[in-house]
């Protein structure tokens, strides 16, 4: 495996007891090192599952996923990862636990930006005794410690206030320029998304429904708007509705527009929504890979 890949599913499956639900299945896509990739999709669809899959703390049922080059259980030490529940040991403190990432990162533990994603915390508090916000920092602060080549983030800002959410952006997207760390979050607010990704997973009922380039994919669509008559073959219409005399459309387009379009380029949360509504809508940058 080329070492500028990141992450490689092929045919991932991940299954819950040998009877249990798909949680994922059939996921193929490929995220190039040194990108932010964003994971969105509904409650349930499997993004958790994902990184979980991606830092090693399970195996999959079905198919195979290459993190860095390797095995995810080979490349655990080059991976930094922060669950949803932002998991911890309750009872030590801001300081104890620094040092304890210390401790299990010799040679790779940057102590300085462990500090200062901290800096704002009593060193001697305890854990337990720390807001969800503030141990969001601790777990942060853990995970980029250790200069991972991979970091995966699971809803990392969803304890953070909004300017905090905004300082902690700022460090994860100065990480990825300075180091080239490939940065993996997941989040229901596509668009805080935006400004910070140029790479998109949307995953929905346990299969990843598109991936790519996010400017690839903003490219590949059109928001377009017409009279309600107006016929739009033969291009992809991903999404549609008609409003009076008027039909407005997201589509992917198969050539040049007539005039009787007006056209406009749709944001990110309009193509993750369409896409989403639209379960059966093909994933553009995989077609033109194959």
């Amino acid at each position: 495996m080329s070492s500028d890949t990141a992450l490689r599913a092929d045919a991932l499956g991940k299954r819950f007891g040998r009877r249990g639900r798909w949680a994922l299945r059939d996921c193929a896509f490929n995220l190039p090192t040194g990108r932010v990739c964003a994971v969105v999709g509904p409650n349930g669809a499997g993004k958790s599952t994902l990184l979980a899959l991606a830092a090693g703390l399970t195996g999959p049922t079905a198919g195979a996923l290459t993190v860095l080059g390797t095995t995810a259980a080979q490349a655990r030490p080059r991976v930094g990862y922060v669950a949803q529940d932002k998991p911890l040991y309750p009872q030590l403190t801001v300081a104890e636990t620094l040092r304890m990432g210390a401790d299990l990162n010799p040679g790779r533990w940057d102590a300085e930006l462990a500090g200062h994603i901290v800096k704002e915390l009593d060193a001697t508090a305890r854990v337990r005794t720390l807001s969800g916000g503030q141990r969001t920092r601790v777990a942060l602060a853990l995970a980029l410690g250790k200069r991972p080549e991979l970091l995966l983030l699971d809803e990392p800002m969803a304890d953070l206030d909004p300017l905090a959410r905004h300082e902690l952006m700022g460090t994860l997207m100065g990480q990825a320029a300075m180091h080239g760390t490939t940065i993996v979050l997941s989040s229901h607010v596509i668009a805080e998304l935006e400004d910070s990704c140029d790479h998109l997973l949307l995953v929905a009922g346990g299969q990843v429904r598109l991936a790519g380039e996010i400017d690839e994919l903003l490219g590949a669509h059109l928001r377009v708007s017409g009279a309600a008559s107006a016929d739009l073959a033969p291009h992809t219409v991903i999404e549609s509705r008609v409003t009076g005399r008027q039909l407005t459309a997201l589509i992917r387009p198969a050539g040049p527009l007539t005039d009787d379009w007006r056209t406009a380029a749709p944001s990110l949360e309009e193509l993750v929504l369409a896409h989403l509504r639209d379960a059966g809508a093909p994933n553009p940058t995989e077609e033109r890979a194959a």
